[in-house]
């Protein structure tokens, strides 16, 4: 437990909290002897999902308001003391990712006295607690999983991998010439496919006979996308190319042309797939309404990362194909599936890599001149070269709202102005945005300055929050809007004093 000193930031903080009703990034309650489970499941919760705050000491804002929510934790130290020891043992696997903090306040009646705020991280684990089930964050509350779910979380955040499920698949449909250019790469003698397979852990046991896995499939046969399709999973990639900037709905797509599929080994379809966007990109395209000819930015290196990436570390149990969208002013990769363990959009150019896929990953490191070098540098050099070359950074966003969970990744075909930067940091260090802020920060007039957040919206560098009214309006980035992290720049008060 960290005694906070910085005044300032508790101020802050309080305020904050006490001024918000229960989100999805944050939870408080009062202490009590019943306090203890409803905190464990709370946290778990937030492990579980996108992280948060629980604030112990604070009365529900359905029951008080403003400073009368504050009661703090004298009322039943016992309680605080109970919530404590089992914070190290009522949670499988133990959550080590949280952080608790003592802060000192004036209470309800004026008295001087102590609330404590617990900050979970999102887990690259699947928690449950001791004898009362698995738990997730709503917009509001906590939710028990059922068996089922806790299956399909556990999928989503990588814990389980369909990399590893074996498949009903004859071994000789594996002995491909990319199955040899794999052994010359290992050094390994070409002997029984099912046997080496199996020994490399490619391969295992059902019952009394030998099945490869579905990574075996991915990584060697012709055509795993059409052998797979029989388990209810693709694997192939689907590129369209668009005529202007967005899909126009009609009896005749705004198709450039028939869309192109293509299947094979991963070693072969990445480059394959890097080989045909790049010549769908060089003819460069004609501006209607100026009817000049530009060409498409983007550096090579971060195109064959953005498919490269997409195709390791998707979700492999999801009946879709990975999709390329090339438009006018822009190129989308869509992969199947969330972020793994605790990346989010928000962190992808900070946060350590994970692999969710790590057989796939592994093994195509063995190719000759391998896609993926697995270092875990890949998006932060996207992050590098895309800036490098002026260009806006690579957007990475979750889709949930369609019939499959899928991340888009963005890639503007336009220089970034070099206020862009400065709005970016603000964003990042003080939360959403609005008019005033940036008229500020840029020293424009309210009107050039709201043209841009409207550009930035068109782009989807930012999304205007739904909640406000138009003339009081501000804006965050993709996925900020579920990030636990309070505004401002005391999202952890040791970064300022401990």
């Amino acid at each position: 437990m960290i005694d906070v000193k910085d005044q300032q930031w508790t101020t802050q903080f309080v305020e904050r909290v006490i001024a918000s009703r229960e989100e999805n990034w944050l939870e408080t309650k009062r202490v009590s002897g019943k306090m203890v489970g409803k905190a464990l499941e709370a946290i778990c919760a937030f492990a579980n999902t996108n992280g948060g705050w629980l604030v112990l000491g604070i009365e529900d804002a359905e029951k008080a308001k403003g400073k009368a929510r504050l009661f703090g934790i004298g009322e039943n130290p016992e309680a605080v003391d109970e919530l404590m020891r089992k914070l190290r043992t009522h949670h499988v696997p133990t959550i080590d990712e949280l952080s608790v903090f003592r802060l000192s306040c004036a209470l309800r009646d004026g008295s001087s006295g102590h609330i404590l705020a617990i900050y979970v991280q999102p887990s690259d684990k699947v928690h449950s607690i001791l004898d009362n089930g698995t738990w997730v964050r709503g917009q509001a509350s906590n939710r028990q999983l059922s068996a089922g779910e806790i299956t399909d979380l556990s999928y989503r955040r990588g814990v389980r991998s369909a990399e590893t499920e074996p498949v009903d698949v004859d071994f000789d449909l594996l002995d491909t010439d990319t199955w040899r250019l794999y052994l010359r790469g290992r050094g390994l003698t070409a002997t029984g496919i099912a046997d080496q397979l199996h020994r490399i852990g490619l391969a295992k046991k059902v019952g009394n006979e030998l099945k490869p896995l579905r990574a075996a499939v991915l990584l060697f046969a012709d055509h795993p996308g059409g052998l797979l399709a029989s388990i209810g999973s693709r694997a192939d990639v689907r590129v369209f190319h668009y005529k202007g900037a967005a899909i126009e709905a009609g009896e005749v797509p705004n198709l450039k042309k028939t869309p192109k599929t293509l299947s094979g080994p991963l070693y072969r379809l990445i480059e394959q797939t890097h080989a045909y966007v790049l010549d769908e990109l060089a003819g460069g395209l004609v501006l209607a309404s100026s009817g000049f000819r530009t060409t498409h930015r983007y550096p090579e290196r971060v195109i064959k990362e953005a498919i490269t990436n997409a195709l390791i570390h998707r979700d492999y149990r999801l009946n879709r194909d990975v999709h390329i969208r090339i438009f006018d002013n822009r190129i989308e990769v869509i992969s199947p599936g969330l972020f793994p363990g605790r990346i989010t959009a928000a962190t992808i150019d900070s946060a350590g890599s994970f692999a969710r896929n790590p057989l796939i990953a592994s093994n195509l490191r063995e190719f000759p001149e391998p896609p993926n070098v697995d270092a875990g540098e890949g998006v932060r050099m996207m992050f590098s070269v895309m800036r490098s070359n002026n260009l806006y950074p690579p957007q990475f966003r979750e889709i949930r709202e369609e019939a499959q969970d899928a991340i888009i990744v963005t890639l503007l075909n336009e220089e970034q102005p070099p206020i862009w930067g400065q709005v970016s940091d603000w964003i990042d260090r003080n939360g959403p945005i609005g008019n005033r802020d940036l008229c500020v920060i840029a020293g424009l007039d309210t009107l050039k300055s709201s043209k841009l957040l409207k550009r930035w919206v068109e782009q989807g560098l930012l999304i205007a929050d739904p909640s406000r009214a138009k003339r009081n309006m501000v804006y965050h980035k993709p996925d900020q809007g579920r990030s636990p992290r309070i505004p401002g720049s005391f999202s952890n008060p040791t970064d300022n004093n401990q």
